[in-house]
């Protein structure tokens, strides 16, 4: 079976931990700020920066804020801009994920976004894990044109998902690709792989490492966010692959 089959991407949240993944052999990468949150829009420094320096594939998350994934108009408009610029800076794709208030895909904004996008591709995020029939919103989601669909199986992890997540893989039949994220590592990727019959997967493979600062504040002794910055180790995301085979 030929490595080219698995499709690994990694999420990241700064140029550093995308020069790692890259380096790592990531296929592709979600670019976003805020991983903590979920994952929030990225500047436009960053994006720009990670388009010019790396070949991989680059899809940043279009997600104006934490929380839940219902917007107002205003918030709308943000993404609709995002989208735009994402699509300037020449990236492969965006991420974005909406919900209406009774836990239906918001199918009309989109199905707008995913215009506005064209010709990049577009992945439905997790907020798919929150909608009330994940069936009804596969198939919505076609509809709109998405082609992929970022999902745990409508559980916190994918590793407990695995049913929901092969049944939609199954329905799906190559009209949308059903990615699995959330909780995916070494010691698993090759179990949700047989399972689910998924060939891309998703992960975050978030560390933290020291910071360099020399002068620390005493203050500030105990502050992880003052003293440590987030990492990828490329030798996880190697493995990753290497864990599918």
């Amino acid at each position: 079976m030929s490595e080219a089959r698995y499709i690994i991407e990694i999420a990241t949240s700064d140029f550093v931990t995308t020069q790692s993944a890259v380096l790592g052999g990531a296929d592709r990468i979600e670019l976003c700020a805020n991983l903590a949150e979920g994952g929030t829009t990225p500047s436009y420094g960053t994006i720009k920066k990670c388009r010019e320096a790396f070949p991989v594939l680059l899809y940043p998350i279009v997600r104006p804020r934490g929380g839940d994934f219902l917007y107002s108009d205003e918030e709308f408009d943000i993404m609709l801009q995002d989208v735009k610029l994402c699509r300037q800076f020449g990236c492969d794709g965006v991420v974005i994920g909406l919900l209406k208030s009774d836990g239906s895909i918001d199918v009309k904004r989109t199905a707008r976004l995913v215009e506005a996008a064209y010709p990049l591709g577009v992945t439905f995020h997790r907020a798919f894990d929150r909608c009330s029939n994940p069936h009804e919103a596969m198939e919505q989601l076609i509809e709109t044109g998405c082609e992929r669909i970022l999902t745990s199986g409508q559980k916190p992890a994918a590793p407990d998902g695995v049913k929901l997540i092969n049944e939609l893989n199954r329905e799906a039949n190559g009209r949308i690709i059903i990615m699995p994220g959330s909780g995916i590592r070494k010691e698993n990727i090759k179990m949700l792989a047989l399972e689910t019959g998924c060939t891309e997967f998703h992960s975050s493979l978030r560390g933290k490492e020291s910071s360099k600062m020399k002068f620390i504040h005493p203050a500030f002794v105990d502050s992880t966010e003052s003293y440590s910055n987030n990492a990828i180790s490329p030798d996880e995301v190697r493995a990753l692959r290497t864990s599918l085979y």
